[in-house]
């Protein structure tokens, strides 16, 4: 028991840390978190302090509770005799201590996938912006490439094009398509991307350098893939381009003046 008690305490003190963490954080490894221990421990502390010194306010300004440092002492003593003592005293405030810690595990599941939400609607981890540095999910590289979530609101593309160079029975092919959605493998690499619209053509048949961009002529030399949805496997892809587009709306044309009278 005086190993056991102080390791259960300090469980579930930076538990609410860990558990909001790992609701915070935007990863595209889907398996065993790589990170290192150091700093999966640090930033889950951190959470944790943040979240009692927000929740241990709250007791005191709406409850007029206040932490009760003489128990949280002899809980996390090694002396027998303390940490009898501080379990009954514990016992009898069981009702408090089990709303203080449910409410406070809630909000590590629901509070960080609120704020994860406003930081993309409001788009605060884009590169450039002065909250970057602490909004920004560093853990997902893809996401901000294929998305687009770097611009401005008002600069979103409408659509993201993708070129991929794929060997087919030894001639290079490219590829041409809109993205429609991507996935991920188990440990973060990208697996598949779904495009719509695809053409194909062999990458001899490349454009000449004089010709202009946009040229309708330039554009015929791909060949329609016939379907809805065409996968494309990244781990078969030589190379890939994203171009990101914004649709124009075309003015009208002005009305001709009336003759005059």
């Amino acid at each position: 028991m005086n190993v056991a008690l102080p390791a259960l305490v300090i469980f579930l003190l930076v538990l609410p840390g860990f558990v909001f963490r790992s609701r915070f954080k935007r990863a595209e490894r889907t398996a065993l978190d790589y990170a290192p221990f150091g700093r999966v421990v640090a930033e889950a502390v951190l959470w944790a302090c943040l979240l009692h010194g927000l929740w241990l306010f709250g007791a005191w300004l709406f409850l007029g509770e206040i932490l009760r440092f003489d128990l949280l002492l002899g809980l996390l003593s090694s002396s027998p005799l303390t940490q009898t003592a501080a379990v009954a005293s514990v016992g009898a405030l069981a009702g408090p201590v089990a709303r203080y810690f449910g409410t406070l595990l809630a909000a590590s599941v629901v509070a960080p996938t609120l704020l994860r939400a406003l930081i993309t609607w409001r788009r605060l981890d884009r590169l450039g912006h002065w909250l970057a540095p602490v909004a920004r999910f560093h853990d997902a590289p893809w996401y901000y490439l294929l998305t687009g979530a770097d611009f401005e609101q008002e600069e979103l593309p409408d659509l993201i094009k993708v070129a991929a160079v794929v060997d087919v029975a030894g001639q290079p092919v490219l590829y041409q398509g809109f993205l429609e959605d991507f996935y991920f493998t188990p440990d973060g690499a990208l697996d598949r991307l779904v495009l719509q619209g695809v053409g194909r053509r062999p990458l001899s048949g490349d454009k000449s350098l004089d010709a202009a961009p946009g040229d309708p002529a330039a554009e015929e030399r791909f060949y329609p893939v016939e379907g809805d949805y065409f996968v494309l496997r990244y781990a078969e892809a030589i190379t890939l381009n994203i171009q990101y587009l914004r649709l124009e709306e075309e003015a009208e044309p002005s009305a001709p003046p009336s003759p005059a009278a």
